[in-house]
């Protein structure tokens, strides 16, 4: 492997990169290594993490497939969703279920232990509802929804 750099660069580096939660790659050019921190699949690497500082052209695309599928995993109890929805509109769970009219999404309402950010019933509770995707997203991660600004009418 190309070096001009120690074992203790390389480590230091190494390091440096897991706690800005980046990559370590060896940028080889001239027949040299440069340590290089970038996000991950920034540049294009053909054997472990060597590149030649070719970007990635779908990395933008693959941060966002990334994000995604990560807020997909986001899970809340039904008492969190709950309690955020009393206390964003005033809607009990009571008042929601009544508002479910298929068969399956009803079953997944009554019998789910949690409610994750991924499962199509949510987007769809979430439009009825009146929320945005970036709403429901901001409450899967912070347990509670954004703050409003207050209408003419509540001032």
């Amino acid at each position: 492997m190309i070096k001009n750099y120690t074992q203790e660069e390389y480590a230091n580096k190494a390091l440096e990169a897991r706690k800005q939660k980046k990559m370590l790659y060896v940028l080889v050019e001239n027949d040299e290594g440069n340590l290089v921190i970038a996000e991950h699949h920034y540049y294009v690497c053909y054997q472990d993490n060597l590149t030649d500082g070719t970007v990635n052209e779908n990395w933008k695309q693959e941060q966002e497939q990334d994000e995604r599928s990560s807020l997909d995993m986001l899970s809340l109890t039904k008492r969190e969703v709950f309690l955020a929805l009393l206390d964003d509109k005033g809607i009990t769970p009571e008042q929601l279920r009544s508002q479910i009219t298929d068969e399956r999404a009803l079953i997944e309402f009554d019998y789910a232990n949690d409610y994750f950010r991924g499962n199509p019933l949510i987007n769809t509770i979430g439009a009825m509802l009146g929320y945005t995707t970036e709403q429901l997203d901001y409450l899967f991660i912070n347990k509670e929804f954004p703050a409003t600004e207050p209408t003419e009418e509540e001032l």
